[in-house]
């Protein structure tokens, strides 16, 4: 008995000692754990690899404030080698394609605070942006002149689509709007329901003859007769399933990309889909996707999952022939393929050259440290870039 009372301060004082001498260790076992965690959910470290392509700058601009943390996506878009751009406080500039050069300028007077956010799209001689307060503007595309302004029920962010003498104007409350290319009047408009939560982007309208193609918020993706706006067919994409509307997302966010008569569509639930324009009717489906744009080659379909890896399927069953994972949650554009190599860009205001054969890193460049978020465009050989700050850069493949 006498031992045993002796054990209770022997014990407590081992445990005070513990508690004293030994808490900054039990914290560094949680702490080590956080750490661990912590850095698993950073972006990938770039690493050092031998380049095997050569980029080289061909001119860079600014073309004002970018969308900074708006979330549009914004890209510029090219016409009879003019590349247009959009800045957000009211700005739009034609450039030349190969130099770089100013060709015209459209500003709106700042009582106006348009804010503009979404494109710009071009077609058929026009230039045509949209804004947060859902503004469309129209300019000729020749001399930047405004030919006409239109109203949207919602913000616009997304490039408008020109197309068969129309403009269709999608707006972020999942409603579609054509207006006649000259007169901005509108013919018909089209609505689609939302879901309670859905990812900040809108995908961008795709059209072939006499149909349009949009990707919805619920997952999937509508073909709309160009004439008068009707549903011919509606596909799903990405099923929203799980507990939470979190885990629900499903969006198609990224352009229904068309090659022959095979429409490719991917979405935010890891899924491309391979669908028979005509028909509507699923040719095969993948668990690769993502919500950033595809890209197309002769040897296969790009696509950037949101965990940052970098796929090639195999058009004919989906089939991944490659995957790079060396980019891993830096938050990548949609490829796009220039020459032999796939190009996407990053969170940190890189562009990663890709090998089109293996998936390789074959190149990199920095433009500026901040984020780009819009796919790139290639024209003509040319790769053009725009970051969120506004900045515009050109590349060409020496």
């Amino acid at each position: 008995m006498a031992h045993k009372h002796m054990l209770r301060p022997v014990l407590a004082a081992g445990l005070l000692a513990l508690a004293l001498t030994g808490c900054s260790t039990v914290k560094g076992w949680f702490a080590g754990k956080d750490a661990e965690a912590k850095k698993a959910a950073e972006p990938a470290e770039l690493v050092d690899f031998q380049p095997t392509a050569q980029p080289a700058k061909v001119w860079s601009t600014r073309i004002g404030d970018g969308e900074r943390r708006i979330g549009t996506r914004q890209t510029p878009a090219v016409l009879d080698g003019r590349v247009f751009a959009a800045a957000s406080e009211n700005r739009v500039v034609a450039l030349d394609l190969q130099t770089g050069k100013q060709v015209w300028e459209f500003k709106a007077p700042k009582d106006q605070a348009l804010r503009l956010s979404g494109g710009p799209g071009a077609g058929e001689g026009l230039v045509v942006v949209g804004s947060l307060g859902g503004d469309v503007i129209a300019l000729d595309a020749a001399d930047g002149a405004e030919r006409w302004r239109a109203k949207v029920t919602s913000e616009v962010i997304v490039a408008p689509l020109v197309a068969q003498g129309t403009v269709y104007v999608r707006s972020n409350d999942g409603r579609i709007t054509a207006l006649d290319a000259a007169s901005g009047e509108r013919r018909w408009f089209s609505e689609h329901e939302l879901p309670p939560l859905t990812v900040r982007g809108n995908a961008p309208l795709t059209y072939a003859p006499g149909v349009l193609f949009s990707g919805n918020d619920d997952g999937t993706l509508s073909a709309l007769s160009l004439q008068d706006g009707r549903v011919l067919w509606q596909q799903s994409i990405g099923t929203p399933d799980g507990r939470t509307e979190l885990e629900r997302m499903a969006d198609v966010d990224s352009a229904p990309l068309i090659d022959g008569t095979m429409l490719f569509v991917s979405s935010f639930k890891n899924r491309t889909v391979a669908i028979d324009g005509p028909s509507g009717r699923p040719m095969w489906q993948s668990e690769y996707g993502g919500i950033g744009g595809l890209g197309v080659a002769a040897s296969g379909l790009l696509v950037s999952s949101p965990a940052g890896t970098v796929y090639l399927l195999d058009k004919n069953n989906g089939a991944a022939l490659w995957s790079q994972p060396a980019l891993a949650r830096r938050s990548l554009t949609g490829p796009v393929v220039q020459g032999d190599y796939a190009v996407v860009g990053d969170y940190d205001g890189y562009l990663h050259w890709l090998r089109l054969d293996n998936g390789e890193l074959a190149a990199r460049e920095r433009v500026g440290g901040k984020a780009i978020k819009g796919q790139p465009v290639v024209v003509d050989g040319i790769l053009l870039v725009q970051n969120v700050e506004g900045g515009l850069t050109a590349f060409r493949l020496d």
